[in-house]
């Protein structure tokens, strides 16, 4: 608690910073708009065309200024949006003026793909209180995309949400033409109030040689907030009542075959096939209710392959489930991930509940897991033990929204199994003195018993408990942005069911920046430094890390932004300390509308942690992806990585391939072959232990999927796995899988 006391003290200074911010608050409420909600009852033909006569009586919202690069620019073209609701969907049409529609980036997407293309968006906070909300994309061909937002404390992004909307696109002579069809129940409000008011933004990324944003909102870059400055709409009040459930029966069948010796022949597994139910029932407008009963919790689609070699600490890899991800904000704390729901690996039952009423929310979940994993972490590594049995986890949080943008809240989880708990009890919060400068808290306890097989097998205690503190101070500018923390994670605090990867330290971090902006005609158009220390003890005070960082970053024609940076870091490795000097490259372009580059590479001095001892490390990173046509499209990754001792013999060479190939029939159909190869030669007389010299990984996968929406869908497909080490010739699948799935989603 010591050190908690010498950080808290600087926060007085920040009380005298609210009255800096006065008059641009004044300034910035003087040149907010207020719209009046158009009422029509007649809907539309989605057809990408705005031919309805009733579009005229449809509130008229001009996307009026330039807020990227230049701030509250003129735009370069034209847009004018459209807004009506018909008390069951909420319609917005675009049109979207270019003086040369040849140039327009799009193509046939599947959901979620299409941030590189001309798009218009939608912005909605639908409970008008400047925290959270709801966008909305479509590009010109009629691809959507949708996202989960809050803004708590600076803008944060959710596009793994995914609702049940309507959209259609059509590129004409002068530009092209977007309408939606939202229905009401697949967002959130307030119940029972009559002409109520949104906050709301109309948006448009229009990418020529640099990236333009356009709104109806004048964003001032010198408050932090966004919902803040967004419009207000009025209206709503003729919505009719509706039932809000939504069933979507799933049905899976699948077939795992494998080798039991490599090289040898097949064995044929039996094809196991498996229905389940997935329940959505929105008792009120804000509050949601989310069962399931013996889920397909399968992933269709391969993950990303990180590069696994010569790291501690075990890789983190992104919720995809959708019944994890309906209303997953609501079970967000501040600063740490008590919830990482890929903990939940295999449930045959799950429910959850979760809502907003006024200023408060609430959430809780159940699951049952018939394969429980848990992460168990030190200040050196983490790894994860498999218990090889049933448990239960519960998840519980309540948060309050204190003043205009603050917050507090309560969370608590528990996970348990015959002879085994995990509790952890936390509270967070925010408080902003001024619509730049604010701080963030959060105070964690876990509670832990160690089965008896965690306790034989990983020499841990029968019974740990311990605590875990984080505060972290922020000021953003328009030209600069300044921030501290400090974290204290005790030695024995455990979040079975969240993500906690390092443990048994104390890190106080100090930093800030600042950043010029240029005209959009400049080859140059931004750019920024950034420096930051951090310094990380042992809870037992010995020094774990020192770390000194700084780049420069820039932003310019073609799309392009480079980033180079230097970091010298002092690591204290297993009781022995290692300088490492360490320089990095980012950076990426766009050559055409249809081809985009990008390269990260990373070189210096950097810890062998097989071997202890500091080598000499290279790494590029190249990507490319090509929009062929509208129809096909190609994304190569690769990755080259060197380790060398202070010998110079090589250690290690690492190459990881990732290869994806889609075909679009049309906006619902599509074919997708992801291939992927890892290749890590070993110098085995560089190792203090036995090292296979060849470690090949390879996976191939072919999927058919045809989507109506998020959940009305149809997947077939073949994935196969297979390695060679040094007691195989050449690379031999051992793994494959075919299968299929199929879900609908019933709304009533």
């Amino acid at each position: 608690m010591q050190y908690l006391k010498l950080i808290i003290k600087p926060c007085t200074l920040l009380f005298l910073l609210s009255f800096s911010t006065l008059f641009s608050e004044l300034s910035q409420a003087s040149e907010k708009q207020h719209f009046s909600l158009a009422h029509i009852d007649q809907g539309i033909d989605l057809d990408g065309q705005l031919s309805e006569p009733h579009w005229q009586q449809a509130t008229l919202v001009p996307l009026r200024y330039q807020n990227e690069p230049n701030e509250k620019g003129a735009p370069p073209v034209k847009t004018d949006a459209y807004v009506y609701e018909d008390g069951n969907y909420l319609y917005v049409g675009f049109v979207a003026y270019d003086d040369d529609p040849s140039q327009i980036r799009a193509a046939l997407r599947d959901r979620d793909s299409l941030w590189s293309d001309d798009n218009v968006a939608l912005m909605i906070d639908t409970f008008n209180d400047e925290r959270t909300g709801y966008e909305f994309y479509v590009n010109p061909l009629g691809a959507q995309g949708d996202m989960r937002m809050t803004d708590t404390d600076g803008w944060s992004e959710d596009p793994s949400w995914d609702a049940i909307w309507d959209s259609a696109g059509q590129i004409t002579e002068q530009g092209y033409v977007v309408e939606m069809r939202i229905p009401f129940t697949a967002l959130r409000f307030p119940k029972n109030k009559a002409d109520m008011t949104w906050g709301f933004a109309l948006w448009r990324n229009y990418p020529r040689e640099v990236l333009y944003q356009l709104s109806n909102v004048g964003f001032d870059r010198d408050v932090k907030c966004s919902f803040c400055q967004f419009d207000k709409i009025t209206g709503f009040n003729a919505m009719e009542p509706s039932k809000n459930i939504q069933l979507t029966p799933t049905l899976t069948a699948l077939r795992n075959d494998v080798k039991e010796a490599v090289p040898g022949d097949w064995q044929n597994g039996d094809i196991d096939t498996e229905a389940g139910l997935d329940l959505r029932w929105g008792i009120s407008q804000d509050a949601v209710i989310n069962a399931t009963i013996n889920p397909d919790f399968s992933q269709v689609e391969t993950d990303s392959l990180e590069l696994d070699v010569n790291t501690t600490f075990s890789i983190y890899y992104a919720e995809k489930r959708p019944f994890f991800l309906d209303g997953a904000s609501y079970f967000k704390s501040s600063l740490f991930e008590l919830l990482y729901t890929r903990t939940i690996a295999e449930p045959d039952l799950g429910a959850k509940i979760t809502g907003k009423t006024d200023a408060h929310s609430y959430a809780f979940l159940y699951a049952d897991d018939e394969n429980t994993s848990i992460l168990l972490p030190t200040n050196q590594s983490s790894g994860f033990a498999n218990l090889a049995e049933k448990s239960k986890s519960s998840i519980g949080r309540y948060q309050y929204d204190l003043g205009e943008q603050g917050t507090i809240g309560v969370m608590s989880t528990h996970r348990e199994a015959n002879d085994y708990h995990n509790t952890v009890l936390s509270v967070d919060g925010s408080y902003w003195f001024n619509q730049t400068d604010s701080v963030l808290y959060q105070v964690a306890t876990s509670d832990t018993k160690n089965s008896a097989f965690l306790v034989d097998n990983y020499g841990l205690e029968n019974n740990q408990s311990d605590q875990a503190y984080m505060l972290e101070f922020s000021r953003e500018k328009r030209d600069y942005k300044l921030f501290a923390s400090y974290e204290d994670i005790g030695e024995d605090y455990r979040t079975d069911v969240g993500y906690q990867a390092k443990v048994d330290y104390k890190k106080a971090l100090l930093g800030g920046g600042q950043t010029w902006y240029l005209d959009a005609s400049e080859m140059i158009t931004e750019y920024s430094y950034n420096l930051d220390w951090d310094k990380t003890w042992a809870q037992d005070g010995s020094l774990l890390e020192e770390e000194y960082e700084g780049y420069i970053f820039l932003k310019g024609q073609l799309q392009s932004s480079l980033e180079f940076g230097l970091i010298h870091r002092n690591e204290s490795y297993y009781g022995n300390f290692y300088n490492q000097n360490i320089g990095y490259i980012y950076g990426g372009f766009s050559p055409s509308k249809d081809l985009r580059i990008t390269l990260y590479s990373e070189f210096g001095s950097k810890i062998d942690y097989s071997n202890e001892q500091l080598g000499d490390l290279f790494t590029i990173e190249p990507e490319l992806t090509w929009d062929i046509n509208d129809h096909w499209q190609v994304q190569l990754e690769h990755s080259y990585s060197r380790l060398d001792n202070p010998q110079g013999d090589n250690v290690f060479t690492a190459n990881l391939t990732d290869l994806r190939v889609y075909y679009k029939f049309n906006m619902r159909s599509m074919l997708k072959l992801i291939l992927q190869f890892e290749d890590i030669d070993r110098n085995q007389n560089a190792y203090y232990t036995n090292v296979n010299s060849i470690n090949r990984d390879y996976g191939s996968q072919l999927v058919y999927s045809y989507k109506i929406n998020a959940q009305t869908l149809f997947y077939l497909g073949y994935s196969d796995k297979g390695y060679q080490d040094d007691s195989l010739k050449s690379v031999e699948r051992d793994q494959r899988t075919f299968f299929t799935k199929l879900s609908y989603a019933w709304q009533l």
